[in-house]
């Protein structure tokens, strides 16, 4: 293990830095390396050092971005304000959790497989269906195309076939509903300046979350190697 004298490198994750096929950036840290520089690995000391054995919770409050955190925060308590039950709530809590550390990219098929071991199987297939259902209106539920789409993407973005394709498996769906409410409640869900303490939903989390007791990250779950890549996020391989 290195040793606190010892200098740590970090090299940024290869999906963050495509363009790099020479791997420059690479090389030019592996020629450090030596005695008293070693590549990272391991607790991070410019991040919170995670619990033994973390909680969905400890994730909340350690390792997700504050835009994201809040902006789940914020979804899930609209959602329990509507009077929807623990799957919708928990739904709305998760459905952008990959966003928080992890990768942003097809944010909705990453959270919901991240999550899939310890929810009901209609909360992941909610959350996962949410990324696509998302640039669909549907009038009969007052949901409407995000304005903040056209500035993100333009005002002529063409939705990927991929998302057509999911979105019309996924209207005809029988939790067609829940990953609808999803989108309604994500859509208003970025009030700035309002801030919610994550154990507003401890209940919620206590009922519908199956926390491993080995902490996520070291249950042994499909996922649990997601989960580690967010507790030590800079590691080397």
């Amino acid at each position: 293990m290195p040793t606190d004298a010892q200098k740590r490198l970090i090299l940024p994750q290869p999906i963050s830095i495509p363009e790099d096929r020479e791997c420059a950036a690479e090389r030019a840290l592996l020629a450090q390396l030596g005695p008293d520089t070693v590549m990272m690995c391991g607790d991070n000391d410019l991040l919170p050092k995670m619990p033994a054995r973390p909680t969905l919770l400890d994730f909340f409050r350690l390792r997700f971005g504050q835009i994201t955190c809040n902006h789940l925060l914020q979804s899930a308590r609209r959602a329990r304000a509507a009077g929807h039950n623990d799957k919708v709530v928990l739904a709305c809590l998760l459905h952008d959790i990959s966003n928080g550390v992890l990768i942003r990219s097809d944010h909705g098929y990453w959270s919901a497989q991240l999550v899939a071991p310890y929810v009901d199987e209609e909360v992941s297939w909610a959350v996962r269906h949410h990324q696509a259902l998302r640039f669909y209106p549907d009038e009969s539920v007052g949901y409407g195309y995000p304005e903040a789409y056209n500035r993100f993407f333009g005002p002529d973005y063409p939705v990927p076939e991929y998302l057509r394709r999911d979105y019309e498996a996924a209207r005809h769906h029988r939790w067609y509903m829940t990953s609808r409410i999803i989108t309604i409640n994500d859509v208003y869900s970025f009030e700035p300046g309002l801030e919610i303490d994550c154990e507003e939903f401890e209940d919620v989390i206590g009922r519908a979350f199956r926390q491993p007791e080995e902490g996520l990250g070291f249950d042994n779950s499909p996922t649990a190697h997601m989960w580690r890549s967010m507790i030590w996020p800079h590691n080397f391989l």
